[in-house]
């Protein structure tokens, strides 16, 4: 795959992420507990609350899905900016599997997102290498503070 053909790639997973994740986000915030499989056994002030923070988490879900869009909008796209972003996806996956360990298994639906979460997030830290070195940045890959020696 030529150095083009990844910047592509990057590019369109970056869209695909963003509006993905846009459209989730919407769908919960309408949805609210509703749009959560295997919630249907909360009632009362439980289900309220639940659905209370169902629909403040998905307006900052959002927010996150937009800023997928905006790296993926940038004329040089921000590598820095896409691996914060996977790496925040990357915690949420860990987050969930954290949940199968202290709570036990969800619903079947959040195990194929879990996978999502954990595979996606080293192919976008591939993908950003690999565009850093094509660009021949390679000191920006180093953490703050190196002197890449």
């Amino acid at each position: 795959m030529s150095g083009q053909e990844q910047g592509t790639l990057l590019r369109v997973l970056l869209w695909v992420m963003g509006v993905a994740m846009v459209a989730i986000g919407f769908y919960h915030l309408v949805g609210g507990l509703a749009s959560v499989p295997g919630t249907g056994e909360l009632t009362g002030v439980g289900r309220a609350t639940e659905d209370s923070r169902e629909r403040f988490y998905n307006a900052i879900f959002i927010g996150y899905a937009l800023a997928w869009i905006w790296v993926a909008r940038e004329a040089t796209i921000p590598l820095t900016a896409v691996n914060w972003l996977a790496g925040i996806f990357l915690v949420g996956g860990i987050g969930r599997l954290l949940s199968i360990l202290t709570a036990g298994w969800p619903h079947w639906f959040p195990n194929p997102l879990s996978a999502l979460e954990l595979v996606l997030p080293p192919i976008f830290f591939w993908l950003t290498g690999r565009e850093r070195r094509r660009r021949g940045d390679v000191t920006s890959a180093q953490p703050p503070g190196s002197t890449g020696t």
